[in-house]
């Protein structure tokens, strides 16, 4: 099964995004930017797990946005609060500029409902059944 992210410090991992957005392990704190083409900066997450940090291109994210695209970057501009320049910042954008989506999607993000992460591959509960395999005779053995 194809992972979506594996956290560079303690390898878990998310095998889908929105099993990473939901994870409330997972906390949306900057975006680091790539003026030349938005897609290639990273939106920076916080995994409270481990205290890591984890970056993953925004680009994966921008089928989230169905909003309006502007053409021009406005960075520098009268009109700009600089948000982009600041990694750390997460706020929304008003501004009609080329990066504008992007903080419209950390805001989509920011708001994602969270729920506890259960990795797929641990068995939880009254679900688990004690497999059964069959000895070399024939008769099967329990294995506990």
């Amino acid at each position: 099964m194809k992972i979506f992210k594996k956290c560079t410090c303690c390898e878990n991992p998310w095998y889908t995004r929105n099993e990473f957005l939901k994870d409330k392990n997972t906390e949306l704190v900057g975006y680091q930017a790539n003026f030349c083409q938005l897609e290639l900066g990273y939106f920076l997450f916080n995994h409270l797990t481990c205290e890591s940090t984890i970056a993953i291109p925004a680009g994966l994210f921008k089928d989230m946005y169905a909003g309006p695209l502007f053409s021009q970057r406005l960075t520098g501009t009268e009109v700009c609060h600089g948000f982009c320049e600041d990694m750390d910042a997460i706020e929304p954008c008003d501004a009609q500029c080329e990066c504008a989506y992007v903080r419209d999607v950390m805001q989509i993000i920011r708001k994602w409902p969270k729920e506890a992460h259960q990795p797929a591959n641990i068995v939880q509960g009254d679900d688990y059944k004690v497999p059964y395999l069959p000895n070399i005779e024939g008769r099967e053995i329990k294995v506990t």
